[in-house]
């Protein structure tokens, strides 16, 4: 079982960066995809990164070439290296791990962290 925990949120302005960090329990964290999601207020919830344990990534397409996702999983860590942030980046970020195995589905997501983009 796994528990996350985000950090590194905060406000920031435009055109700036964040480092957001998601902490991860248990040692099989480094089987599990992770993945980066926001929710900005009235929207839907969003998936903004994919890491799979091997390395390959995914971005939605409005962050790339800004956000960069990795993983050290000798920390249990996965990172969102924000830069050039905008405003319509505001939202809560939320982390998340899934891995399925035969037919078990396993999910798990962190508390959220606040970001914040404006003059």
């Amino acid at each position: 079982q796994v528990q996350l925990v985000e950090s590194g949120g905060g406000l920031v302005q435009p055109g700036g960066s964040l480092r957001l960090s998601c902490a991860g329990s248990g040692n099989t964290f480094s089987i599990y995809a992770m993945n980066w999601y926001r929710q900005a207020p009235g929207k839907q919830r969003e998936l903004v990164a994919r890491i799979l344990s091997g390395g390959s990534t995914y971005y939605k397409d409005s962050v790339k070439g800004r956000f960069t996702i990795s993983r050290d999983n000798t920390k249990n860590t996965v990172y969102l290296q924000m830069y050039d942030l905008k405003p319509e980046d505001t939202a809560v970020y939320y982390c998340n791990a899934d891995h399925s195995i035969m037919s078990v589905e396993y999910e798990y997501w962190g508390q959220g962290t606040q970001v914040t983009v404006s003059s």
